[in-house]
């Protein structure tokens, strides 16, 4: 007899209580194995692939791509004792569910377990045994067995719970909205079985309909995590922020050598890895830049480490992954170290685990052609390095004005942690290291 058993979003992250679907790696009928990756996810810390614990045969996609779902709720069906069907067609899910083990089975994967929130989901039309209305169950029902070819209808969060409560098949719809959207007054009118109402041409084509000419989308995952975080740092520690510029023609010069010498061949030596070890030798000279205000014991935390937070821009949103005790790493490890954090962290495939528990962040912006910013600090930390483009610019050198490489920096700090001395100093230490990095001997 088949077995059916529902795979629930794990919590992949401490906190977390809900992800959105961005892709489904597999569709109803395909033969998974132990461990495979089913599905990716995007939490408010990153994007996530799952595997799934189980062998057999997956049955139906409960959620689509673009959904938000909470933690432990269902989101696949698979047969996991496939050997006897008699043909290749599962039966309906609807009787699947009732034979649906607790959802406490699934503890091979972390985050699974003792959740026990699955009652919170919204309640799929037709997924119990004894719903009083058996034509939207059965619309539901056969909607995983069409062929979708890949086809996500386009239609926003509220107008997909609208289509789940009335029993309609988004992908049985064409949209009347801008860009084929299928809108509420479309899946009211599948409904009652009537056609769909067109735009007005005569409104749409002269321009007066704004809905025509703005694009929305929703807040969420890591640009939601972002933004909150951002919000509640520039509110809860006062930002200070200081400017320094500085000739850095030494520092270009020193990294050609470095590109020529044989212990860096192949090692991707930039004005980042220069900031990021520059940081790392002024922390030691002003510990308070890498302590953290602990607000509830009503104290100042001191870091012997450096766990250095490298902020990225992925098509995701902001990303600040860590190069864990940065402090202990030669000059060549930390370029290594920050090369292959970028890479993955533009790929976004960064894990919620790689951002966890910085001490210090620094923000290229000088990658976009700025010269110089306010940053906000990162939400547990107590301060920020923002890097502003290096340019050629005209500089008095022995009273003489010549054309140099010049860089500026801006420096915020949580003044609760780090006064105006400690901050300027600080600061004053980078730069030095920047415009000499022979000075670092003296260190």
């Amino acid at each position: 007899m088949p077995e059916y058993k529902h795979f629930p979003l794990a919590d992949t992250a401490e906190g977390l209580t809900e992800a959105d679907i961005i892709a489904w790696q597999v569709k109803p009928g395909d033969t998974v194995t132990v461990n495979q990756i089913v599905v990716e996810v995007e939490t408010a810390k990153a994007a996530v692939e799952l595997p799934i614990p189980w062998a057999g045969v997956v049955t139906e996609l409960l959620v689509e791509p673009g959904q938000t779902v909470e933690v432990g709720a269902p989101i696949l069906t698979i047969d996991v004792d496939p050997g006897g069907k008699a043909a290749p067609s599962a039966p309906a899910p609807a009787a699947a569910k009732e034979e649906e083990p607790a959802e406490e089975e699934m503890k091979p994967l972390v985050g699974y377990g003792s959740k026990a929130v699955v009652t919170q989901r919204r309640a799929r039309k037709g997924a119990a045994p004894a719903a009083p209305d058996p034509a939207p169950a059965a619309a539901v029902a056969v909607a995983p067995s069409k062929p979708k070819g890949g086809y996500v209808p386009l239609a926003k969060p509220p107008v997909r719970k609208l289509a789940k409560d009335l029993g309609v098949d988004l992908h049985a719809l064409t949209g009347t909205a801008n860009g084929g959207v299928i809108t509420r007054d479309d899946v009211h009118a599948a409904a009652n079985g009537s056609a769909a109402p067109t735009a007005t041409p005569s409104v749409v084509d002269s321009g007066y309909d704004p809905a025509t000419r703005e694009r929305r989308v929703p807040i969420k995952g890591v640009r939601k995590a972002t933004a909150a975080a951002m919000v509640r740092s520039a509110y809860t520690a006062p930002h200070v922020t200081e400017f320094l510029t500085i000739d850095v023609t030494p520092m270009m010069e020193f990294r050609e050598k470095l590109k020529k010498s044989r212990e860096f061949a192949g090692v991707k030596v930039t004005p980042l890895t220069f900031a990021a070890k520059a940081v790392c030798l002024a922390a030691k000279r002003t510990p308070d830049i890498n302590a953290v205000w602990d607000e509830a014991a009503q104290e100042i935390v001191f870091k012997d480490y450096v766990h250095l937070g490298i902020a990225a821009a992925t098509p995701r949103g902001l990303v600040v992954p860590k190069v864990r005790d940065a402090d202990s790493l030669s000059l060549k490890d930390l370029a290594a170290a920050i090369s292959e954090l970028t890479d993955v962290a533009r790929q976004g495939k960064t894990t919620p685990a790689a951002m966890l528990h910085g001490t210090f962040t620094i923000s290229n912006i000088g990658v976009f052609g700025i010269d110089t910013g306010t940053p906000i600090i990162n939400p547990g930390e107590s301060a920020i390095l923002a890097l502003g483009a290096i340019k050629d610019t005209p500089w008095v050198v022995d009273g003489e004005i010549k054309v140099r490489k010049v860089l500026q920096l801006s420096l915020s700090f949580d003044h609760r942690v780090v006064d105006g001395q400690q901050g300027s100093e600080f600061l004053a230490d980078v730069g030095a290291l920047l415009a000499d990095p022979a000075v670092a001997i003296t260190y």
